[in-house]
């Protein structure tokens, strides 16, 4: 597999973006959050997204000439309209009002409507506690999750992310997580490969536990610890959904479809100003050096290392390279 530099990557994956029709600024933004993915070995949510999101632009399924438009219906709550366009460049037009409300208010809240696919939770979590603050993060996805002891699909992975500032302009701690005992990519990568999936991961159409990826793909996948992850994955649901005016899980068609409905997701954050508290940094301090006295135990996310260069599998980088060619034309 050729080696590429992240370099390599954002530039071709901007490259292809502008090709198929997205305006600068969300190529950009698009851009850098697929290096990021790919430079935290996060793959389903780097170069494995472009060509689907280059598709579908084509199709207009994602419009990439879409106006984020940011509101303020309350002092504290920011709002902010994608527009059926990506959710990266939406999310960076409302990131410095929604800081600017946590400043002032201590607690603030930021909601992303009507955008597609985030892909990684984390990746927008994460700036906001690069700015100092305590960042929750909540979205939602195409149905695949089931009620505990039912088979009708109700919510999709619903992701939570959380990430915590140290203090010293640095990271405390940093999760990025699906309220299902898995991720979707995961189940859609293991059936490319011919493998099968480890059991407790999902269940087939009847309700039973399965190793088959595709009878996984005609069930459910299980939430995180039964019934207490289902119960995150509602939260998420109705912060990502109500709280957004965006679409319900229920009604969210494949995301990599290259054709169809645009995705209509939300997603909704709450900001926090660890500055109300005058210990906040010594008591973080504290509980990291508690938790990492034991070999091997660390707060979640505290010893990530963002690479400089990756392995790609040829076919996707040959993929990625005939897509920053653009469309071909008509016969």
């Amino acid at each position: 597999m050729p080696i590429v530099t992240l370099d390599e990557i954002e530039i071709l994956t901007r490259e292809a973006l502008l090709a198929y029709g997205a305006l600068p600024f969300a190529a950009a933004e698009v851009a850098r959050a697929v290096r990021e993915a790919e430079a935290h070995g996060n793959k389903i949510c780097g170069l494995y997204y472009v060509e689907s999101y280059c598709l579908q632009l084509e199709t207009g399924r994602v419009d990439g000439s879409a106006a984020p438009v940011v509101t303020c219906p309350k002092p504290a709550a920011v709002h902010v309209d994608a527009g059926f366009g990506f959710a990266q460049p939406a999310f960076a037009q409302a990131l410095v009002p929604a800081l600017d409300a946590a400043r002032a208010c201590g607690t603030a809240s930021l909601a992303v409507a009507h955008a597609h696919t985030c892909t990684s939770l984390g990746y927008f979590t994460e700036q906001i506690a690069a700015a100092g603050m305590i960042a929750l993060g909540f979205t939602n996805a195409s149905p695949i999750v089931a009620a505990p002891g039912g088979k009708t699909r109700a919510i999709g992975t619903n992701p939570i992310a959380f990430s915590v500032p140290d203090g010293a302009g640095g990271l405390a701690m940093h999760m990025d997580q699906s309220t299902t005992t898995v991720a979707l990519g995961k189940i859609t990568m293991a059936k490319a490969a011919g493998e099968a999936i480890p059991l407790g991961w999902a269940l087939d159409a009847h309700g039973r536990p399965t190793t088959d990826p595709d009878a996984a793909l005609q069930g459910s996948l299980v939430s995180m610890g039964g019934y207490k992850g289902w119960g995150f994955g509602l939260m998420a649901e109705i912060f990502a959904a109500a709280m957004t005016g965006s679409v319900l899980s229920r009604d969210v068609k494949p995301l990599k479809a290259p054709a169809g409905p645009a995705h209509d997701l939300g997603q909704f954050y709450l900001l926090v100003d660890p500055s109300v508290s005058d210990s906040f940094a010594q008591r973080i301090k504290t509980l990291a050096e508690h938790i990492s006295q034991d070999p091997g135990a660390r707060m979640p996310g505290t010893h990530r290392v963002a690479a400089t260069s990756v392995e790609v599998e040829q076919g996707l980088w040959s993929r990625l390279r005939e897509l920053a060619r653009g469309p071909k034309p008509s016969a």
